[in-house]
């Protein structure tokens, strides 16, 4: 059983500081291929492949020292798309509660990094 105690560990703290790079890689790519009259969503959707494709590979290699195969990249995909029902169904509620989708999203935050970060520990690079 996972113990909560793994979060007070440089692990964890470089679990997140992984997951800040690849976020700002993610909106930094979105912002010029807009900035380059790429369409919105295009630009988004590109930005997140590269963000996920780095966060994949920072985490495979940096955080857990962990070869990368198919079965590990399955299911990273697998917990992305948990995380990101977890994320629509807070900014949901968030809109629900307190006619807010930022505070949803900013909700989901601390619940889809401990749920990525025990997931990838445990299951994804075990």
């Amino acid at each position: 059983m996972p113990k909560l105690s793994a979060l007070l560990t440089p692990q964890f703290i470089v679990f997140v500081a992984g997951g800040l790079v690849c976020a700002l890689i993610d909106i930094g790519i979105m912002q010029l291929l807009i900035s380059n009259h790429w369409a919105p969503v295009t630009a988004a959707a590109s930005g997140f492949l590269a963000g996920l494709l780095v966060n994949y590979m920072f985490h495979a290699k940096v955080t857990f020292k962990n070869v990368t195969t198919p079965a590990t990249l399955v299911r990273f995909i697998c917990v992305v798309g948990m995380n990101f029902l977890i994320t629509i169904a807070l900014v949901r509620l968030g809109v629900a509660w307190w006619h807010s989708a930022l505070a949803g999203k900013v909700a989901s935050l601390p619940v889809v990094a401990v749920n990525g970060f025990f997931l990838s520990k445990y299951w994804i690079f075990k």
